[in-house]
């Protein structure tokens, strides 16, 4: 349904700003489980959020915004997202070029014997190896001094130093510990990006399967719509909105938050299996521009004669996915933040307006939890 120059006249329960992962799941909570009156905006033309995908001109799905791999050690989650979907087990494994070679993402024992020219055979040679390269520190205050204290210097230059400056535009030394703490460190040889009980991917797709979410008779959804043009429009109790916070109290007179974005870069390739060994490989040199190249192929195998990649460029300006954890904009936030409380029957839930990086498990998870604190209002 698309919104036109109108009042909408019935009355809703909730009013929910944003039709991704974290508003799709919390209006189906209110509508399935409250018997709520729920309406969802989206000033997008379509839902999904940032996990939205679509068949494109090559036969592929193929994500818009960047390749979502589904993970998680929540059994509610799990449980949840399979009354809306079948799901298929994917392993996601990750290379990287680095040098001319190609290497295992996250670092595993293989990772090291290739860069550094190692024989590491085990878990024990592994582990002292480690030892004796990792940098101790007494406090971990960035994302610097968490991956020396991980991986020691060498692999810290080739892998996360420079990748870290082109994916954020700061060095690690200048980023919250969050941010590399969040890349595992393996001790075997273990190639897989995850290591969570669950690895899945929608066997029909992400956007078919937040339509299923958001198919519940009690929820109308409303794309191409902003919320600022909008909400003096329609009649409501309580608001959930899920966009970048700082948009809401654009007025407030604050510093804008800082955000990440990403140009993406198609090219198509006609009559080709593959263009390379692997879903996702990394490109962690300076040589390049680009962080990653996806290849939707390898997801789901599918089986089409031609091919599509997408080379990423992370930039600051354009749609914001990343919020940036420094100091500066985490005390910033916590401004925001204090905004936000003192708001009348308005809450706000997701990884924009809570400023902070959610995997799709974390947001779903995040708005079960708002739901059960606020079903009660």
């Amino acid at each position: 349904m698309n919104f036109e120059d109108k009042k909408i006249k019935e009355r809703f329960d909730i009013l929910v700003v944003g039709a991704g992962l974290s508003g799709a799941v919390i209006a189906e909570r209110f509508a399935s489980q409250s018997n709520k009156k729920v309406l969802v905006l989206e000033k997008r033309e379509h839902i999904g959020g940032n996990c939205y995908d679509f068949i494109n001109e090559n036969g592929i799905l193929i994500n818009k915004y960047g390749a979502h791999l589904f993970h998680t050690n929540y059994e509610d989650v799990w449980e949840y997202i399979q009354k809306f979907s079948e799901w298929e087990r994917w392993d996601h494994r990750v290379f990287g070029s680095v040098e001319g070679k190609i290497i295992n993402i996250p670092v595993n024992i293989n990772t090291v014997n290739a860069i550094c020219g190692t024989n590491i055979k085990d878990e024990k040679e592994m582990n002292s190896w480690l030892e004796n390269v990792q940098v101790k520190y007494d406090k971990i205050n960035n994302s610097e001094q968490v991956a020396k204290s991980r991986v020691g210097e060498i692999l810290y230059q080739k892998i996360f130093r420079t990748y870290t400056f082109k994916q954020w535009n700061k060095y690690p030394e200048e980023l919250d510990a969050s941010v590399l703490s969040r890349i595992p460190i393996r001790n075997n040889f273990d190639d897989r990006y995850f290591d969570d009980r669950y690895q899945v991917l929608p066997k029909y797709g992400y956007t078919k399967f937040v339509e299923n979410i958001l198919a519940h008779p009690n929820i109308t959804v409303i794309t191409n719509t902003d919320y600022c043009n909008f909400k003096n429009r329609v009649d409501f109790k309580t608001l959930i909105f899920t966009g970048p916070i700082d948009s809401y109290f654009e007025n407030s007179g604050l510093e804008k938050l800082e955000y990440r974005s990403i140009e993406f870069i198609e090219e198509h390739f006609k009559n080709m299996n593959y263009y390379q060994i692997n879903s996702v490989i990394n490109y962690p040199g300076s040589n390049v521009p680009f962080t990653r190249i996806v290849e939707y192929k390898h997801f789901l195998n599918q089986k089409v004669p031609h091919t599509t990649i997408v080379k990423e460029i992370t930039k600051d300006t354009g749609e914001p996915y990343y919020p940036v954890p420094n100091v500066k904009n985490i005390t910033l936030y916590e401004k925001y933040n204090e905004l936000a409380k003192r708001e009348k029957n308005a809450h706000f839930i997701g990884r924009l307006a809570s400023y902070k990086y959610f995997n799709m498990d974390q947001a779903i998870k995040n708005s079960f939890e708002y739901y059960n604190s606020i079903k009660t209002e």
